[in-house]
């Protein structure tokens, strides 16, 4: 099955579906007794007090978001709602960190499953991608437990797809305008990503790779003129538009039948589609060390992005029901597609002399289509015994088809001023007219569970058995290929391909005369023995777990888990013949340990350890270059190692009431073959590259701290407000590896000894704080109105580590405030407004101060990247039947 066979109604979908269950048992084992769909029976599950009461009868350290949560500070998707987790933060473009620890040491679970990342540049799904009106609570656990994979180091996410208390239909419509971006003149867009084409996304067909090489081997063919005209269905051009507010809608319905006597058949269809057009200003730098002299500017350049970006969901499910059976199917279907106009003003690879007039653009479509099919399955045998299993499938491709990009120069060629805007002086040769295709595809996933749970010893008068025993498998199979083309305009033979003027805009015009006239052609350019490559991974995990409950204060789960990991990366060196089949086999033995002692009915103390594994994105591994026009490449390590964790966990948490909490947690972490990201010199002397190591390993330390008060403690007229707050304290130091003390060092310390000074771990965050003020009443209807403030910063931490006495590249606090209110008019309106991002941070990329070289860079500026985002005004309003 093809996923570009999908039908349109396909496209729009995103479900989910769940059947009511009742969950008893308050131990890890217990709490994910059904792994998928699941409706639940009991509407106290959606509600905060009720997810902080799980909180709190856990053994492991599991946190969660409620469905309640989510609504009142209008997340709109699952990215939002897990920031406002303890030491959860989110980075732009970059996906989620958990206690300062980079996306990579992440992993994600959809209804207990494995899921694999839809873009090889994030370890998990794009988790903005995945909306909250299919949610009813995502879960997070920060210390490991045998029955999660083994890729565990900052937190593994499960989302549990919708809970459904009785049947019902939602309509909701949003509009937003963003302060930067909306209503905005001359917003460019590329021709084919407007109309509803591109609102499905489906516009991509347009930009495959020509038909003549699309299933053939590179050879360098030469498009004939006929070709070059007629091959290419994507246009260089771009549209000038004003740019329109950000628009969602979505549509959920859930129903029950009856089934039988005792049976009943859960039914929920979600569907979703949303738009977002977004403007970005700023500095886009580069820098690089001259020998042993200074550092100064690689690139300097000024950075203008339009990105129309449109979203698709669904989520299909059933669910059957009866005493002691649950089965569910789910299919969940996720696409966006980001298309992007990209203008750099300035000069790249040194080449100062167009500081005021160097130009180049990039016209890109970035698209992802994710469909995973779940079935998950238990059947309680009788009251000591159950068994459940499940299997998903998923289909998952990545591309970036017909990536164009066009490299010129605003001088005007007979005055030497500045062209008119709009308008560029280039020539044909060179690297001015690349088309670039990027597939990451596919070839097969699939991800399964299987667990025997038995109780043992007599419960007497208490809830559960003193000991609960689980066995099981999971695992998963990852087989994708890569496939890296480029195709160049070329000067024809004998042709004096002199300079020429034309508007950037419009330019298809001027080059389809040239291929008419036959100065122009196009040709592969590909690299014949490195556009090709192949990623298997098989991970096989087997676990017991043994729950001991000798009495009402105590809780102790023991686990083990052994996994086995065999990847093999095929991929050829320049230029060589054959394939090299990088094999990597290698076997994990992974303990864990929670205890969990009641000191009284408010207050408990927990102690966990364990040991995990860390495995790279896909990227990270990816033996490939990537090229971007900026000269800014990404290079894979293809013999980069997992990272082993040993992470160690006490806890102290006090609940008040049922609706308060307080908690202080001490955490540390030992991370053997700690991965990071490197900026550095390229090797063939021109741009830099972005490129990732091992270091030897990376010690972390540090303290969580938590609380949620009502602050009727402080008056009774403040009986209304309830005050969240989480901080993350952390310090994190790193021992290098030899690969890293090369990449680092300058030249000089070989002849003068000298060290590099200490430093943190990449990514690694000193500090997180989320915090939020809530103000909720109830008018004489009893229609909830709620009111929040909320806020989020982290502090400044190592984006990429720098080269050859460059100082590292840090990643500056972006501090974030929001605003919602959400109100229910009557029984069935309700309506959302929430304002985002009220202080307009800059996010900001900076080279550090302390460089081991002089700086001699442009203007004294040492900004690698910044931006803002602008504020976005939001306001949905839904009805339910």
């Amino acid at each position: 099955m093809k996923i570009n066979k999908l039908s349109i109604a396909v496209v729009f979908l995103s479900g989910s579906m769940f059947y009511a269950q009742e969950t008893k048992q308050d131990t890890i084992i217990k709490e994910k007794k059904i792994d998928g769909v699941v409706i639940q029976g009991s509407s106290n599950k959606k509600t905060e007090a009720a997810v902080l009461g799980e909180q709190k009868k856990a053994v492991v350290q599991k946190q969660a978001v409620s469905a309640e949560e989510i609504s009142r500070k209008g997340i709109s998707n699952v990215e939002q709602g897990l920031t406002k987790v303890t030491g959860i933060t989110t980075v732009e473009g970059r996906g989620l960190f958990v206690r300062g620890l980079e996306e990579r040491y992440n992993y994600l679970l959809i209804n207990g499953l494995g899921s694999p990342s839809n873009n090889p540049f994030q370890k998990i799904i794009a988790l903005k991608q995945f909306p909250t009106d299919v949610v009813g609570k995502l879960n997070i656990y920060k210390t490991f437990n045998s029955n999660l994979y083994g890729d565990f180091a900052g937190a593994t996410f499960d989302i549990e797809t919708l809970t459904i208390d009785k049947p019902f239909t939602k309509v909701e419509f949003s509009v937003g305008v963003n302060t930067l971006s909306t209503f905005r003149n001359n917003f460019k867009v590329a021709e084919g990503a407007e109309g509803m084409n591109g609102y499905l996304g489906l516009n991509s067909r347009d930009r495959r790779l020509p038909s003549e090489i699309r299933n053939s081997r590179p050879d360098n063919y030469k498009f004939t003129p006929n070709e070059s005209l007629n091959s290419f269905k994507d246009s260089w051009n771009v549209n000038n538009v004003k740019s329109m507010p950000n628009t969602s809608i979505g549509f959920t319905t859930a129903q029950k039948v009856k089934m039988g006597e005792t049976g009943n058949l859960g039914i929920l269809f979600s569907l979703n589609q949303s738009s977002k057009f977004e403007y970005k200003d700023g500095a886009n730098n580069q820098f690089r060390a001259q020998g042993d002299s200074f550092i100064d500017n690689m690139n300097f350049l000024n950075r203008k992005q339009y990105n129309y970006e449109t979203e698709s969901s669904i989520l299909l499910g059933l669910g059957y029901k009866n005493k002691g059976t649950n089965v569910n199917l789910n299919a969940i279907y996720l696409q966006n597609a980001n298309n992007i106009i990209e203008d750099n003003f300035g000069y790249k690879d040194g080449q100062v002399f167009n500081k005021e007039t160097g130009f180049f653009r990039t016209n890109q479509l970035d698209i992802s289509r994710f469909l995973d099919l779940q079935l998950t399955a238990s059947q309680k045998i009788n009251e000591r015994n159950q068994v459940k299993a499940g299997a998903s499938y998923v289909i998952n491709n990545y591309s970036q088809p017909d990536r164009k990009i066009i490299d010129g120069n605003r001088a005007d060629p007979n005055t030497g001023g500045i062209l008119s805007d709009g308008y560029v002086q280039m020539r044909y040769g060179g690297n001015n007219l690349i088309r670039q295709y990027l597939d990451v595809d596919s070839r097969f996933y699939g991800s399964a569970f299987a667990e025997y749970q038995l109780s043992l010893g007599e419960k007497g008068d208490r809830k559960d058995y003193p000991i609960q025993i689980a066995v099981g498998y999971n695992g998963f199979s990852d087989f994708r290929k890569t496939s890296y083309r480029f195709i160049f305009g070329r000067p024809a033979a004998g042709f004096s391909n002199p300079v020429f003027v034309t508007n950037v805009d419009t330019p298809q015009d001027t080059f389809n005369a040239s291929l008419k006239n036959g100065n122009l052609y196009y040709q592969e350019g590909s690299d014949i023995s490195q556009f090709y490559s192949s990623f298997y991974q098989i991970i096989n995990g087997g676990y017991a777990n043994i729950n001991f409950k000798p009495n009402d204060s105590w809780d102790i789960l023991l686990g083990a888990r052994y996994e086995n990991d065999m990847t093999l990366i095929r991929y050829s060196d320049q230029g060589a013949d054959k394939k090299n089949n990088l094999e990597k086999n290698k076997d994990f033995f992974l303990p864990s340990l929670s205890i969990k002692k009641a000191l009284d009915t408010k207050q408990n103390l927990r102690f966990s350890f364990s040991k995990t594994v860390t495995r790279p994105i896909l990227i990270e591994t990816m033996p490939i270059k990537y090229v971007s026009p900026d000269n800014v490449n990404i290079v894979g390590n293809q013999n980069i190692q997992n990272s082993e964790n040993y992470n160690f966990d006490l806890k102290w948490e006090y609940f008040p009431t049922n609706k308060e909490m307080f908690a202080v947690n001490l955490f540390a972490k030992r991370i053997n073959n700690a991965i990071e990201r490197s900026l550095v010199a390229s090797g063939d002397a021109t741009g830099s590259t972005i490129t990732f190591f091992n270091a030897k390993k990376a010690d972390l330390i540090g303290v969580e701290l938590e609380g949620i008060l009502s602050l009727s403690r402080i008056s009774e007229v403040l009986h209304n407000f309830t005050l969240g707050a989480n901080a993350t304290i952390m310090h994190s130091d790193v021992e290098r590896s030899a690969d890293q003390l090369k990449m680092e060092e300058p030249k000089w310390f070989q002849a003068t000894g000298e060290k590099l000074r200490k430093r943190g771990l990449q990514g690694a965050a000193p500090y997180t704080i989320n915090a939020d003020l809530k103000y909720e009443l109830k008018n004489r209807n009893n229609l909830a109105h709620t009111f929040s403030l909320v806020y989020n910063v982290s502090g400044s931490k190592i984006y990429a580590t720098g080269g050859a006495g460059t100082d590292n590249y840090y990643e500056k606090p972006f501090s974030q405030i929001d605003f919602v209110y959400q109100g229910q008019l009557s029984k069935n309106w309700n309506v959302k407004l929430g304002v985002q991002n009220i202080l307009d941070s800059k996010y900001k990329i900076l080279l550090g101060d302390k460089s081991y070289l002089p700086l001699n860079i442009e203007e004294g500026n040492n900004t690698l990247v910044n931006y803002y985002r602008g504020i976005t005004f939001n306001f949905t309003v839904g009805y339910t039947f």
